[in-house]
């Protein structure tokens, strides 16, 4: 992600703020200008990744830059999201490694864990985190403005006592966890507060079927928790590639996980201070110490007085924009979570910031500073990893036909996990690695990659530009594989395909190559 969580989404956490219905807001109200106390050419709002790189590279092109955060710096990603997960999802795995020890000859013993120590040093990293964004503005030459920021007319928002207006204004403010309104909900934690647990709870309850819950799902159960995952339907990460989730179903299986498919109608406190789960259906799942509920994120831009500036939102706060991140406001953009159709992924929010200071302080021509929302890599820190671009098979099929789409598919185990090496009592025996490649046309051009397994994290970057140059299958099998790792069974799975053709010459008898190698 997290987004990112995987994932984790992302780009700024302005802040959480309860919501009422929202609606479709245009207006533009009548406005007396007030004299702001300073004017920028570029104001940003909300300080999380989107909002940060922009104002830097719009800073870097010579702009007068300012940024508005009520919060911390670094948004949802360094303070709640990606990079706390990211911690958390590293402790899961030192305990497989810790577990596994004793196949590769290391005898571990009187080992523990201590929640409350490892938080502690993950708060001091994210404040250390919070530090270096508040080096980079002020070494950017950009000032940080404190506070709540709230419209008050065109391209003019009020901060505390002070006025400031921007020639340009950027709404990046990010989201914050959605709660369901049911009875007992008070009773239920997000995962903002995963990251305030001082202690990992003995039985817990993760509800939601997208990265973040079965993230959060297989960090705490490596980490001593029982848990049941709550989600709606037979499969989580529903829009991802079944042959690669339904692997990841299996594995968090065999580790511990229970799966619950219903939804939760209501919580209740038991005498014994723990939770009471009740289903839609009438079943009843008790003794949760924590219920945590990870079934989506929402913009905060209900505090901002949008249409006062007269920026458009859709019911659910989403700031409406078109391909150039342009709001129904001129001169006012908006990137990140917030915006329709978004990818809630902390990189996308960061590269379509950067792009719109581009265009708007370097000069670079709009065609060439729209963001490519097309063949974007993510990773699912799941246990184990998910990594993940492109086409799912089934999609692949709807937009190129039958006809047109080839898959190539490979399931192996990682040297790690060979049989002399396993230990019994924890997960899958042995764990498995699976790819699975989307191809279209005849020149089998890669649309599709989906893996899961150990280290496939780390895999995807490379192949993905790879694949965003137009990669074919021939191209993969053209590289000489790296042995022994898992990054060679994606360019070793047969049938192997070549980059020249091979024939027979009718009159001679004799074996002809083709192709751009020959053509000489």
């Amino acid at each position: 992600m997290l987004a990112a969580l995987a994932v984790l989404p992302l780009c700024a956490a302005y802040a959480p703020a309860t919501r009422t219905a929202l609606h479709l807001q245009a207006g533009r109200r009548a406005h007396a200008p007030q004299m702001a106390d300073e004017h920028f050419e570029y104001l940003v709002i909300g300080g999380g990744s989107g909002g940060v790189s922009s104002a830097r590279r719009a800073a870097a092109h010579g702009a007068k830059v300012a940024v508005v955060e009520r919060d911390r710096l670094g948004g949802t990603c360094v303070n709640v999201g990606c990079v706390p997960k990211k911690v958390m999802f590293n402790a899961g795995s030192v305990q497989e490694i810790l577990h596994l020890a004793s196949g590769y000859g290391f005898t571990v013993e009187g080992v523990s864990f201590d929640m409350a120590s490892l938080k502690a040093k993950r708060d001091a990293y994210v404040k250390r985190l919070n530090g270096i964004y508040e080096s980079n503005l002020k070494n950017s030459g950009i000032t940080e403005i404190k506070g709540d920021a709230v419209f008050v007319g065109p391209k003019e928002v009020k901060v505390g006592d002070q006025t400031y207006t921007g020639t340009t204004v950027l709404i990046a403010v990010g989201g914050t966890p959605t709660m369901p309104d049911i009875p007992g909900i008070e009773l239920g934690i997000t995962s903002d507060g995963f990251f305030e647990l001082e202690a990992i709870p003995k039985r817990v309850a993760v509800v939601g079927s997208g990265y973040i819950a079965v993230e959060l799902a297989g960090i705490l159960q490596l980490l001593g928790a029982q848990v049941d995952l709550f989600i709606r339907g037979e499969l989580p990460l529903r829009t991802m590639e079944p042959d690669v989730v339904s692997l990841l179903v299996e594995e968090m299986t065999a580790a511990g996980v229970n799966w619950v498919r219903g939804e939760i109608g209501e919580l209740a406190a038991a005498a014994d201070g723990t939770k009471t789960a009740t289903l839609t259906s009438g079943a009843k799942h008790e003794g949760y110490d924590e219920v945590l509920f990870a079934i989506g994120r929402r913009p905060v831009t209900e505090s901002l007085n949008l249409e006062t500036a007269g920026v458009e939102t859709t019911a659910n706060g989403e700031v409406v924009v078109d391909a150039a991140q342009r709001t129904t406001a001129d001169g006012v953009y908006a990137v990140g979570d917030i915006i329709t159709g978004a990818v809630q992924l902390t990189p996308v929010a960061i590269a379509a910031g950067r792009l719109l200071s581009d265009r708007l302080f370097a000069g670079v021509p709009e065609e060439e500073t729209i963001m490519d929302y097309d063949m974007i890599p993510t990773v699912v820190f799941s246990h184990p990893t998910m990594a993940v671009m492109g086409l799912t098979e089934a999609q692949a099929l709807e937009r190129y036909g039958a006809d047109e789409v080839t898959v190539h598919k490979s399931t192996w185990v990682n040297m790690m996990y060979s049989r002399e090496f396993l230990v019994e009592g924890h997960g899958a025996m042995p764990p498995k690695t699976r790819a699975k490649i989307v191809c279209v046309g005849p020149e089998q051009r890669v649309v599709g990659l989906h893996m899961i397994g150990l280290a496939v994290d780390e895999m995807l970057q490379g192949f993905g530009v790879a694949i965003k140059m137009g990669a074919t299958k021939a191209d993969f099998d053209s590289i000489v594989a790296i042995h022994p790792t898992s990054s060679e069974e994606l360019v070793t799975i047969p049938p192997w395909q070549a980059k020249y053709k091979v024939a027979v010459d009718e009159t001679t008898g004799k074996v002809a190559a083709t192709g751009p190698a020959f053509a000489r």
